[in-house]
């Protein structure tokens, strides 16, 4: 793979890991994710970049969390790379906001809804910056190649796909590991986003759900097929987070996970 800033343990043979909070709730919350994150990936030797989203642009309601503000939020995804030297990803979703992200993330992630916003891969490609692109619900893996020509034939080579899902129904999403492999043939690595493959969109309430005690089920599978890395929101309260809380893995639960994901990754290789 290609080199991603202070990303360490990257000849351990471990797949790599995006992991932290969904969104950018406040410092202390987010220190303290990345500080235990630091803890359980050092000691696995797990190579790890923190997520943490600075906005949450695309909400159900009127009046869900959207975040605590542009600048202060990608501030503390900044001070949490230089703290443990670790790389950071955030999610941009318009043209304007990549060169701003880019001052303060190593990766730029293109939400699923907007994978195919010609404008906004061109953006983030510009930018130089590592660009994960999440496979939207609507589309196949094979498909993804032409999102992964508009951001090469940008200029950018250094691109990452993760699959979350399809829609399933109005409210549902099933996850189909053919496009697992499917998205690998486009020669770029290949993620499993484990968390939000199990929300449950477009509830009546305006409150997305999930099923996270499937959690564990989505990541052993996804690393039995060969994905190079997963993608795992994760706190210390799920109940009580801002968002996407129906559908994260308590904090204290992810590094027997990762224990098993590993005996399994070292079987298959």
């Amino acid at each position: 793979m290609f080199e991603i800033p202070k990303l360490a343990y990257t000849n351990s043979g471990n797949f790599f890991l995006m992991a932290g909070p969904c969104a950018i709730e406040g410092e202390d919350m987010a220190m303290e994710i990345a500080g235990r994150l630091k803890e359980i990936t050092d000691k696995l030797q797990i190579p790890w970049i923190f997520k943490g989203s600075y906005r949450k642009a695309n909400r159900s309601r009127l009046d869900s969390f959207t975040g605590i503000g542009d600048e202060k939020a990608l501030r503390i995804l900044q001070k949490v790379s230089r703290e443990f030297d670790v790389p950071t990803v955030t999610d941009i979703h318009e043209t304007s906001e990549a060169a701003m992200a880019a001052e303060y993330v190593d990766v730029l992630q293109i939400p699923a809804f907007l994978c195919r916003q010609t404008d906004l891969l061109i953006a983030a490609a510009e930018t130089g910056k590592v660009v994960n692109i999440k496979k939207g619900q609507f589309l196949s893996g094979q498909a993804m190649r032409f999102a992964v020509d508009k951001v090469m034939e940008s200029g950018n080579n250094k691109v990452i796909l993760t699959d979350r899902g399809n829609s399933f129904g109005y409210s549902d999403l099933v996850v189909d590991f053919r496009n697992l492999p499917e998205m690998q043939s486009h020669n770029v690595p290949v993620v499993m986003d484990v968390t939000h493959s199990l929300q449950q969109p477009n509830q009546s309430s305006g409150v997305t759900g999930g099923k996270p005690a499937l959690i564990e089920t989505i990541a052993k599978a996804a690393i039995a097929v060969g994905a190079d890395g997963l993608f795992i929101e994760t706190h210390p309260q799920p109940s009580i987070a801002k968002s996407d809380g129906a559908n994260m893995l308590p904090l204290d639960q992810l590094e027997a996970l990762l224990q098993k994901l590993i005996r399994i990754r070292q079987a298959v290789s």
